[in-house]
């Protein structure tokens, strides 16, 4: 039973930290970037601009109808994201690498839901060029957060298929 308590209790903080942290960076950026305004903070590869998305991923519908970008960007992560949760409490046999994954995607996907239901729009402020070679679009952290999540899941999924394969190859 103490198990199960500690596992909602870890689940609940990375959730709750990545929301902290994505709202902390998203006020810091409100109150002290212009809109479009440039801070280079590593020459041309960390800039910091800020910018509204009312869209999705790079501002993927955000031409929707009120109602279809309501259901879209509204309705549907935030059912994914009870489900997530609700699927976290109830799976016992998750590893802790998922655990973790998932609490990540949780708290990015709420950190944003929050900023579209409170403001209408998603605060960006991070651009990544790495010379043209890589070059992301304008985030924030609680895509970061998403990112890691997912690349956490991979993660596991990988190390989860490579044991199978050592427990055949024992047979």
């Amino acid at each position: 039973m103490k198990s199960n308590v500690n596992r909602i209790i870890a689940i609940l903080a990375i959730i709750i930290v990545n929301i902290g942290c994505d709202q902390v960076t998203k006020e810091m950026a409100r109150e002290q970037i212009e809109y479009n305004e440039r801070i280079e903070v590593i020459g041309d590869t960390l800039i910091l601009t800020k910018v509204e998305n009312s869209g999705a991923f790079l501002g993927m519908g955000s031409d929707l109808s009120p109602i279809f970008k309501n259901i879209l960007l509204l309705g549907l992560p935030g059912l994914v994201m009870v489900g997530l949760f609700v699927f976290l409490l109830i799976k016992k046999d998750l590893t802790k690498l998922a655990i973790v994954g998932l609490s990540f995607i949780v708290g990015g996907g709420i950190g944003n839901l929050y900023d579209r239901i409170l403001y209408g729009s998603v605060t960006d402020m991070v651009h990544i060029d790495l010379g043209g070679v890589f070059r992301t679009g304008i985030f924030n952290a609680a895509d970061v957060s998403v990112m890691i999540g997912t690349g956490l899941i991979l993660l596991e999924q990988f190390l989860t298929k490579k044991d199978q394969e050592k427990v055949k190859e024992a047979r």
